[in-house]
C-alpha cells in the first residue's frame, strides 16, 4: 500500500489591524498581525527568555546579555528582511521602494543571519570584548526560536518544494508537494531538544555555535534540492530561489556556515585541551556602571 501525503494544506487568517487607506492614501497596503510574524515574534521572545535565563545560571551579566541580544535581533531582523527584498522580489521593490521599511513583510533566513552576524560585528566594535560567550549563549537557546519560526513558513507555505506523494508532502493546491518550512521544522525539533538538554550544564565557549553551524548548514543544503523551480499553482507566498551554477544563495552560503562551525570547535578543542574554554567573559566598560547592582560601588 502506498503511503497518501498525510498534511493538509493549512493557512491561517491574518488579524486586520489598519485597512488599506483608512488614513486616506496611507496605508498603501492593509497593516495586519500575520500569523508567520506572530509565531516568528514568539520564537524570538521565547528564546531570548531562555537565553537570559541561562545567562543568569552561568554567572553571565543580565544586562550586558540583553545588551548583546537587543544588537543581534535588532539588526538580524533587520538584513532579513532588506534581503529577501532585494533578492526574492526585486521586482516589487523596483515598484514600490518604501517596501524595504515594512519590516514584517517577508524575512529571509539567511538575510537574517547575515544581519545578526553584522550586529555581533557591530556590537564588538563599540564594546571591544570578546563576543563568542555571549554568541554561544544565543545560540543554545536559538533552535528554540528557531522552531517557532519554522513553524511561521510552515503555516505560510512560503517554501513550496517539488511534487511528491511521499506522506511527508503537503497537500498544496494544483498537487501534492514538499514544504520545506515545515521539513526544516520537523528536524529542527530533534536539535532543540538535544541543546535544551545539554545546555542544562556549562560548556566550552563555542560549543553550541560550532554545533548548530555544522548540524544546519548540511541539512538546509540537501532540502534546497527539493526547492520548486517554478511558480506553484495556488501559492501566493512563496518565492522561487534563483540559481547561481546550479546551486540556490542559500546553498552557496552553507559552505561558508560549515566552515564557521567546523573553526569553532577546533577552537573549542584547543581552548580545552589547553585548560580554557569557560572563562568569564569581560564586561564592557561602556555598560559596566549600568551592569553594576543598585548600591554598589566601583
Amino acid at each position: 500500500m502506498v503511503a497518501a501525503p498525510l498534511f493538509p494544506y493549512i493557512t491561517l487568517p491574518e488579524l486586520p489591524l489598519v485597512p488599506r487607506g483608512f488614513f486616506g492614501d496611507f496605508p498603501s497596503v492593509p497593516i495586519s498581525i500575520k500569523p508567520f510574524g506572530a509565531l516568528v515574534a514568539t520564537g524570538v521572545y521565547l528564546g531570548a527568555y531562555l537565553t537570559l535565563r541561562r545567562a543568569r545560571r552561568l554567572g553571565l551579566d543580565e544586562k550586558v546579555m540583553s545588551s548583546f541580544i537587543a544588537w543581534v535581533v535588532g539588526i538580524g531582523f533587520v538584513g532579513g528582511h532588506v534581503l529577501d527584498e532585494v533578492f526574492y522580489y526585486p521586482e516589487r521593490l523596483m515598484s514600490d521602494p518604501l517596501s524595504l521599511l515594512r519590516l514584517w513583510d517577508g524575512l529571509s533566513s539567511f538575510g537574517g543571519f547575515t544581519g545578526a552576524f553584522i550586529g555581533m560585528l557591530i556590537w564588538r566594535a563599540r564594546y571591544r570584548v570578546p563576543v563568542l560567550p555571549y554568541a554561544d549563549n544565543v545560540m543554545a537557546m536559538l533552535p528554540v526560536g528557531w522552531a517557532f519560526g519554522r513553524t511561521g513558513c510552515a503555516t505560510a507555505h512560503d517554501h513550496p518544494g517539488v511534487l511528491s506523494e511521499s506522506w511527508l508532502a503537503v497537500r498544496y493546491p494544483g498537487g501534492a508537494r514538499f514544504d520545506l518550512g515545515l521539513l526544516e521544522m520537523l528536524l529542527t525539533i530533534p536539535l532543540m531538544l538535544a541543546f535544551l538538554w545539554l545546555a542544562k550544564k556549562p560548556r566550552p565557549w563555542g560549543f553550541f555555535a560550532g554545533i548548530a553551524c555544522v548540524a544546519y548548514a548540511p541539512i538546509r543544503f540537501a532540502l534546497d534540492f527539493l526547492r520548486e523551480r517554478d511558480a506553484v499553482p495556488g501559492d501566493l507566498h512563496g518565492a522561487i530561489d534563483p540559481r547561481y551554477f546550479y546551486l540556490t544563495p542559500a546553498q552557496w552560503e552553507c559552505f561558508a556556515l560549515l566552515g564557521l562551525g567546523l573553526f569553532l570547535l577546533r577552537h573549542v578543542h584547543r581552548s580545552v585541551a589547553a585548560g580554557g574554554g569557560f572563562e568569564r567573559p569581560l564586561v564592557p566598560e561602556a555598560l559596566k556602571l549600568a551592569a553594576l547592582p543598585s548600591g554598589s560601588k566601583t
